[in-house]
């Protein structure tokens, strides 16, 4: 808590820096959560934010913040639905969608191998240089947060590295939770540089630190323990309650940056479902106690 209490300090001396480029904000600190907090803490819109945040998950799951993880497909990024191939220590097939894959220097590509003895999915994670050989982006991008760059991926026979371990239970499983983590952290940061810079009422910026403490301190919890997703789960419970008394300030004195949070808060709820259902096998694993 300590050390928490240390990034807070940080938070509330950032000066926001509008106009300035996501990978610039970028902010070394001694844990990635703090560093997604902080330089979220300098960014002027979400976009920027979220990237920080983004950037700061990848260092935190393979030590590279400079990498993008390309698991989904047309089915979606469950293990059954990657058709991706590694064959011989080459991937070939197609990812959907590749958050910031075109400022990537090596992509981090969810294959599969097959099914194991009981018929589940063997998947890896392939290392592979954004321009290596049959490698081919093509651009693409969303609605809502347009600073943030996605790409189709197509792969034909691309050679890469292969990471250690098993590609879902120790890449893409916990990312969900260490994902959620740093993004938030992000965007917490965002928001208290938002109402500081607005002179919002005190017990709304409160209410804030207190969050980016929780997320700060989860940062170091385990990603695949239901307890830490019972927290999680909790800690954007309160955030999302806060919102409601901010976005009551911020509407009556609208800006631009009001129109574009009002653009881009719908990345709040990207993969909701998904966190509904990890609350509900955390609750599932917890059982009563006595």
């Amino acid at each position: 808590m300590r050390y928490a209490g240390r990034v807070i300090d940080l938070l509330f001396r950032a000066q926001r820096l509008p106009g300035v480029t996501w990978e610039a904000l970028r902010e070394p600190a001694t844990t990635t959560v703090a560093s997604a907090a902080i330089g979220g803490a300098r960014a002027d819109r979400v976009g920027y934010a979220f990237a920080i945040g983004y950037a700061a998950a990848l260092e935190a799951l393979v030590g590279d913040g400079h990498a993008a993880l390309c698991a989904t497909e047309d089915g979606g990024n469950h293990p059954r639905a990657i058709q991706t191939r590694l064959e011989g220590g080459r991937v070939t097939g197609r990812k959907k969608w590749a958050t910031l894959a075109d400022r990537a220097t090596h992509l981090l590509v969810v294959a599969t191998e097959g099914n194991d003895a009981a018929g589940q999915p063997r998947l890896r994670v392939v290392r592979v240089h954004r321009d290596a050989p049959g490698v081919t982006l093509e651009a693409t991008a969303s609605s809502f947060v347009p600073e943030i760059a996605h790409a189709r991926l197509t792969l034909d026979a691309a050679a890469g590295e292969v990471l250690p371990g098993d590609g879902y239970a120790d890449y893409l499983k916990p990312f969900r939770t260490i994902e959620d983590i740093h993004v938030h952290a992000a965007l917490t940061g965002y928001l208290i540089g938002a109402a500081r810079m607005r002179g919002f009422p005190h017990a709304i910026v409160e209410r804030l630190a207190a969050v980016a403490c929780a997320l700060v301190t989860l940062g170091a919890a385990d990603p695949k323990s239901p307890a830490t997703h019972v927290a999680l789960a909790g800690t954007l419970a309160t955030s999302a309650a806060i919102l409601t008394d901010l976005e009551a300030v911020w509407a009556a004195t609208p800006d631009d940056e009001w129109a574009r949070w009002q653009r881009d808060r719908v990345i709040l709820q990207v993969a909701g479902k998904a966190r509904d259902q990890r609350l509900v096998r955390a609750w599932q694993a917890l059982e009563p106690l006595g």
